[in-house]
């Protein structure tokens, strides 16, 4: 698989967002269908994987960590700090003073079996800390060669300028997809001048674009697209609209809706890097098929045409976290 540069730092073209195989998607996978898995996504040439402390919590780090302990040194991981984690706490709770960054840090190193992490994101912008002091505490433990790279994740435009004027940010993680296109108004061309890589996550569309999800879809317990606005059954019906004509253009292509969707992300700019995740053997390779997929000017202009008439239906995450984001 071709190779990528988030930053200084070279991964391949596709990663692979772990999240999903034990959080988030209801029951969590076996264990070792999970591994089986990662080091399958390997052996198809991705070398960068996702995860985070608050994805279990902790479980998903210690899988990945499991996962991957035999590739040391052939891999890069990426994991995420700022969640307050504890009795009584909920998702939406943050917690990036510097301290806890650093306790973060260490307790990730351990679950991760690494001796670096290669790339370590504040998960959200904490209002109630500086984004200064959040870079200079991530300056800290890359000085003591516990971080490799700094990274932030639906942060803004102005808040990934102040970041990196104190500590260069190698990667910015936001959603990015064809129904989701919000960062190209200030943040795409804040990374183009900067010098930073982005990251999409849920560039499927949490599953959406690939048109295996419609309004009769049934999500199991603990599938976190149960609170989601755009994932009712009526926006579901609604934003069929979209996805019927990416089925067209993909038929017409000969390619997979899924493949169409990932080609598009990684035709925007070359410093993009998407990470689907999937549970499934056969998803993975064919996502892993979207990084072969070529799409010419005129690709690109019919998708951008026939997907610019939709209007996508719901909003991408409840109010209250909503507002964690873009700050």
């Amino acid at each position: 698989m071709q190779q990528r540069k988030l930053g200084n730092l070279e991964v391949s073209a596709l990663g692979l967002g772990c999240m999903g195989l034990n959080f988030g998607y209801g029951p969590a996978m076996d264990r070792r269908d999970a591994i089986k898995l990662v080091r399958t996504a390997v052996e198809r040439g991705i070398t960068f994987f996702d995860t985070a402390e608050v994805y279990g919590p902790f479980t998903n780090e210690e899988l990945v960590g499991e996962a991957l302990e035999p590739l040391k040194g052939e891999v890069v991981i990426a994991t995420k700090f700022g969640a307050d984690i504890g009795p009584g706490k909920t998702p939406f709770d943050l917690n990036s003073r510097p301290e806890h960054i650093k306790e973060v840090a260490d307790a990730s190193l351990k679950r991760l079996r690494v001796d670096a992490i290669d790339l370590f994101y504040q998960h959200r912008v904490d209002p109630n800390v500086p984004i200064e002091d959040v870079a200079g505490a991530v300056q800290e433990l890359i000085a003591a060669g516990k971080v490799k790279h700094f990274g932030l994740s639906e942060a803004g435009a102005a808040t990934i300028r102040r970041a990196h004027a104190v500590q260069p940010v190698a990667a910015v993680q936001s959603e990015y997809s064809l129904w989701h296109r919000a960062l190209e108004r200030e943040v795409l061309p804040a990374l183009e001048e900067l010098g930073i890589g982005l990251v999409p996550f849920g560039p499927l569309g949490k599953g959406y674009l690939t048109g295996t999800i419609d309004e009769h879809t049934a999500f199991a317990p603990g599938d976190f697209r149960n609170m989601i606005p755009r994932f009712t059954a009526e926006a579901r019906k609604a934003n069929r609209a979209l996805t019927e004509v990416l089925a067209q253009l993909a038929l017409r292509m000969q390619v997979s809706q899924a493949q169409l969707a990932l080609a598009w992300v990684l035709a925007q700019k070359p410093w993009i890097v998407p990470i689907p995740g999937t549970r499934k053997l056969e998803r993975l390779e064919e996502n892993v098929g979207a990084a072969a997929v070529s799409l010419t000017a005129a690709d690109l202009t019919a998708i951008d045409a026939a997907a610019g008439k939709v209007a996508v239906t719901g909003a991408r995450y409840p109010e209250s976290f909503e507002k964690m984001t873009g700050r």
